[in-house]
């Protein structure tokens, strides 16, 4: 694939993203325009590899054919690329943006070299679709009477509803928030995925397909104001539950109860949501501004905390990280191909570090106590270091220290899904309060009703989610219908 030589010929060049220094002043995306013959250059990169793990469900989960839309953008056959990246992936410009691309990291020629940019080349070729106007509503060529009910409009629900759309079902998909795309639109902030062009865009064309969306309306037990799921369920032929793993791990340490102590993805879905209301204009949001801020956690949510919090102009700004520094090679028990877990440098850490002259982690760092300031809110937070012996934390004798502080963000991930839905079903549970269906087959122990996504499986990646509701559609079709064709 690509050109037979390019490999040897060619470094790896990533895309960069905008100026750090300029890009924390706005909320605009932090991606720069797609350089045409850099991306032409990094697909001839892409080898002749007799197995291409890219595409192995330890490089990529929904198996995209990335060897074949290397080897297109290579010869600058654009739309043929689109029409490869469309057939395993129902939403690349999401994929191509905040992915962590574990096909890099499974690439074959990163064994010896640095990986082919493949996220870069799957971005770009999305973005192209849309601006050359190849990328339209399509209508399912007929109806099959059947109607489904997707819960939640994360990437899960939606890649399951744009399926079973295709097949000629009629999809409903219920969301409790006031705009669609769950995780896509709240949880993730618009520098690293835009929700008006972006997200709404792939919305607009799901709706154009046939999709219909119920905004701002719970599921649970009719009760204030909430749709009845048992009413939902005698009302379809089948139910999705795709409702993401949304009970965040808490730190229940001395203080906790302090103003100024708050979720992660409270403190993301709130700015995100009046960014998109006002501007940020109605200040109905957590504001970081002027403030000693400290984010608990690393991984992706933690970094976009980093992200905002600078952006609102907060005073300082220090990431905490239970463990420790992770190597900057993979180690000898971390062999290629599963994902190499190393340091990595993400926009939010590379914007703190241009604006206060260092890297914003401190590792090996465990939370004792939250400080009051006399009046109910919190004034500093009191740490140990830790190490690890035998698999557990041990705290460092004298080494207690004290942060000042006037916002916490805990962003150390999520335990499993609510279960207002679920319980009014009687959906069974599986030993980490996940919905218990099995993979590949997505039923739950209640007739018609089937799950995907986080939900089913705990909090994982977008692209995994798309998998499974992928997967979940073409149950649900094969349940319906007696058999399918969707992959």
């Amino acid at each position: 694939m690509g050109k037979v030589t390019g490999f040897m010929e060619f470094e790896r060049v990533q895309a960069p993203y905008r100026d750090a220094g300029k890009r924390m002043l706005d909320f605009q995306e932090i991606y720069t325009d797609h350089d045409e013959q850099r991306l032409t250059t990094q697909g001839s990169r892409c080898m002749d590899c007799g197995v291409p793990f890219c595409q192995s469900e330890e490089g990529c989960p929904i198996h995209n054919l990335i060897p074949e839309w290397n080897d297109l953008v290579y010869r600058s056959q654009w739309r043929e690329a689109l029409e490869r990246l469309h057939k395993t992936n129902n939403f690349p410009e999401f994929t191509g943006r905040v992915c962590p691309a574990p096909c890099e990291g499974a690439c074959v020629l990163g064994i010896t070299d640095p990986a082919v940019t493949i996220k870069n080349i799957e971005m770009a070729i999305v973005d192209r679709g849309y601006a050359e106007g190849w990328i339209v509503p399509r209508l399912p060529a007929q109806r099959t009477g059947k109607r489904v009910a997707v819960i939640g409009s994360g990437p899960a629900g939606l890649a399951a509803a744009d399926q079973l759309n295709q097949a000629g079902h009629q999809v409903v998909v219920y969301e409790r928030a006031d705009r669609a795309g769950g995780l896509l639109m709240y949880g993730i902030p618009n520098m690293k995925l835009d929700k008006n062009v972006v997200v709404e865009r792939r919305l607009q064309l799901l709706r154009d397909e046939g999709v219909e969306f119920v905004l701002g309306q719970a599921v649970a037990d009719g009760s204030d104001g909430s749709i009845d799921a048992q009413q939902l369920l005698a009302d379809f032929d089948a139910v999705l539950l795709s409702t993401g793993a949304t009970i965040p791990r808490d730190l229940p340490i001395p203080g906790r109860e302090l103003t100024g102590v708050h979720f992660a993805m409270d403190f993301l879905t709130r700015n995100t949501r009046s960014l998109l209301d006002s501007n940020l204009a109605d200040a109905d949001y957590i504001s970081a501004k002027d403030k000693n801020v400290i984010v608990i956690g690393g991984g992706d949510t933690g970094t976009d905390c980093i992200g905002t919090s600078l952006r609102h102009g907060c005073k300082s700004l220090v990431n905490f990280e239970l463990f420790p520094q992770p190597p900057t090679q993979r180690a000898d028990n971390n062999p290629w191909p599963t994902w190499p877990k190393i340091l990595r440098t993400d926009y939010g850490h590379q914007e703190a570090a241009q604006r206060d002259g260092k890297d914003p982690r401190v590792y090996s760092i465990s939370s004792t106590e939250f400080v009051d300031n006399g009046n109910g809110h919190i004034k500093a937070i009191r740490t140990m270091d830790v190490v690890m012996k035998d698999g557990k934390f041990e705290n460092v004798p004298g080494s207690e220290r004290e942060w000042e502080a006037d916002l916490v963000l805990l962003a150390m991930g999520f335990l499993g899904p609510e279960h207002a839905v679920s319980d009014q079903l009687g959906i069974s549970y599986d030993q980490r309060s996940n919905y218990q269906a099995e993979y590949g087959r997505y039923n739950t122990n209640v007739a018609k009703v089937f799950t995907a996504g986080d939900c089913r499986r705990g909090q994982s990646l977008v692209v995994r989610a798309i998998n499974e509701g992928r997967e979940s559609a073409r149950e649900i079709d094969r349940y319906l219908m007696g058999s399918t064709q969707l992959p």
